[in-house]
């Protein structure tokens, strides 16, 4: 096993060991509190650009199932078709696992799909200096190689066009269908499944495709790595939608909240260390009915800058920040945490239901 270093901007290391690919790496350090997922999380486009640090202290010990893709195109266990994360940082790696849907170790797929992974780590005390230092730049280099990894850039940088899709595909086509076009930058793959269980067809184009001359009956738009201003081409076809004669419904989440929220005049800020768990307590505006949502973002929109004819949806119960907005008379609204999860808590799962409804 061989020893690395994470380096990170402010000059802080932390040395452990390699168990994944063995190749020198930089991206945006950050910290996810999930005590289970990791197969999930690293499939998720919203990591692309980034080295994730897992609190819960055992990683690995149920392996990794199978990368399979259903005939229809979506995943069966995984949430895009490749990692996307640039690195994995844990505690305590488990080189043995035990699961009946576990088909290799952690390790061989982090090796196969060339992505680092360390083990060894104080992520307790990673976790301490990135909340009160804020999310940081960092490396992860090996000890008997040069430290000379090219520093990467996370802030500016367009990651939802590496993400998304470059063509149209459409899923669940037929007759009598309500067709649903999901603006994909960087789409989980359990919103696809919750969408084409709930029996619509869905249209999926590129982030920056005008879909306003397209046959439609209900706007989608998804999750998504970095920061929302990146995506003026996006906001600018959300806009023309929003600007219709004769509104259509539209629901919205993570990436798509701040899309949504952009597109009608508001602006958006960075946390200064994200929201990245399985536990986040939201509560809906005007009552006191709560629900424990699973969240990976790590920009918020400034509710306080919403039109007149917006108002916030969900709050944030730990810091106050918005979880999502609506439209005061048209059927418009979205949420900055996954409704659909995969993996989380399933609590909000029912905004689908509310968005099909509409249609």
């Amino acid at each position: 096993m061989r020893k690395v270093t994470l380096l990170l901007e402010d000059g802080t290391r932390f040395h452990g060991t390699s168990f994944g690919y063995e190749a020198p790496v930089a991206g945006e350090v950050v910290f996810n509190t999930a005590m289970m997922g990791y197969p999930e999380s690293l499939t998720d486009p919203s990591y692309a650009g980034q080295l994730m640090a897992l609190t819960f202290p055992l990683v690995g010990n149920y392996g990794v199932p199978p990368l399979t893709i259903e005939p229809n195109g979506v995943a069966t266990y995984m949430e895009s078709e490749k990692i996307h994360a640039r690195a994995i940082i844990v505690s305590d790696y488990s080189r043995e696992y035990s699961h009946w849907n576990g088909t290799e170790t952690l390790a061989e797929w982090l090796k196969r799909e060339h992505v680092p992974g360390i083990t060894g780590i104080d992520v307790r005390q990673l976790t301490k200096v990135l909340r009160e230092h804020g999310v940081m730049m960092g490396k992860i280099l090996f000890d008997d190689t040069p430290d000379d990894v090219p520093s990467a850039e996370y802030a500016g940088i367009n990651f939802v066009a590496e993400v998304s899709c470059k063509d149209i595909i459409r899923y669940n086509a037929g007759e009598g269908h309500k067709k649903v076009v999901l603006v994909d930058c960087g789409v989980k793959h359990n919103i696809l499944r919750c969408l084409i269980r709930r029996g619509v067809e869905v249209i999926r184009v590129p982030w920056d495709y005008d879909f306003n001359n397209l046959a439609f009956d209900g706007l989608f738009l998804s999750n998504g790595p970095g920061d929302p201003d990146t995506c003026s081409a996006a906001v600018e076809n959300i806009r023309k939608f929003l600007e219709r004669e004769t509104p259509l419904p539209c629901m919205g989440i993570c990436m798509g909240n701040q899309l949504l929220s952009k597109a009608a005049g508001a602006t958006i800020y960075k946390l200064k260390y994200g929201h990245r768990s399985h536990n986040q307590p939201v509560r809906m505006v005007g009552i006191n009915r709560c629900f424990i949502t699973s969240q990976n973002h790590g920009y918020a929109v400034h509710a306080d800058t919403l039109p007149a004819d917006w108002e916030p949806l969900f709050v944030n119960m730990n810091d106050g920040s918005n979880e999502g907005v609506r439209h005061k008379t048209n059927p418009w609204f979205s949420a900055q945490f996954h409704p659909e999860s995969c993996s989380g808590p399933l609590d909000t799962e029912f905004l689908f239901d509310e968005f099909v409804k509409l249609l």
